[in-house]
């Protein structure tokens, strides 16, 4: 059987390729990546190889190709059901599903006003956009509710490590980035997203990327 190929953009700028490459990763399988950087000449003509929709991620396993990150996630559940990507009990398994949902729907002026840049630090600005406020919020809560109600015997969402994680990993990187002040649970789970190997692996290959685009790079400066 042939390995599975996750096409993917800049480990530093996207965060929706970091969110399917975490849970591919997850499933411990072998698989081959193939990489296409972003604002570059025919960068769409060579994601439309791959992908129809013409964006990243795609997955790309034997016949079935699979784009956007959360069906990606949802795909590599049923393949690889051992790898115990969502929780195993039916009421936290739900849960997990709804705050994935969320963040693959919404949080709009935290995505505008602070784009992913896993190689930077900006310096401490106040936040004056009442929706970005809005959205911090809303995540800081989002986290302790579900750490309260799911999150014993580990320091992950759900105690262990699941593609809840991996949907709200880029957001961890974005908080980093920009030395957003939150509270001591959240900076926990922070730390715990930091320390985990297969973030560590994603960054590193970040910092070692050649490209700099400049309108993510001015964000953060």
């Amino acid at each position: 059987m042939s390995r599975p190929t996750l096409v993917i953009a800049n480990k530093a700028y996207s965060s929706w390729s970091m969110r399917a490459w975490l849970a591919l990763k997850a499933t411990g399988a072998l698989f081959d990546e193939v990489y296409v950087p972003l604002d570059q000449p025919g960068t769409r003509e060579r994601i439309l190889r791959y992908s129809p929709s013409g964006l990243v991620p795609c997955l790309i396993d034997g016949d079935v190709a699979v784009w956007e990150s959360l069906a990606i996630g949802e795909y590599l559940a049923e393949r690889y059901p051992n790898a115990g990507l969502w929780p195993a009990f039916v009421k936290a398994r739900a849960h997990a599903r709804a705050i994935s949902a969320e963040m693959h729907a919404g949080f709009g002026a935290l995505r505008r006003l602070m784009p992913m840049n896993v190689r930077a630090v900006a310096p401490k600005r106040p936040i004056d956009d009442p929706a970005l406020k809005a959205d911090i919020a809303r995540i800081e809560t989002l986290w302790a509710d579900t750490q309260a109600r799911f999150g014993a015997g580990g320091p992950y969402l759900f105690g262990k490590y699941s593609l809840a994680d991996a949907m709200y990993a880029p957001v961890v990187t974005r908080f980093t980035t920009y030395q957003m002040p939150l509270g001591p649970a959240a900076t926990a789970y922070m730390q715990a997203i930091h320390a985990h190997p297969h973030v560590m692996e994603w960054i590193q290959g970040a910092k070692a990327e050649p490209e700099r685009i400049e309108k993510y790079e001015a964000l953060a400066r």
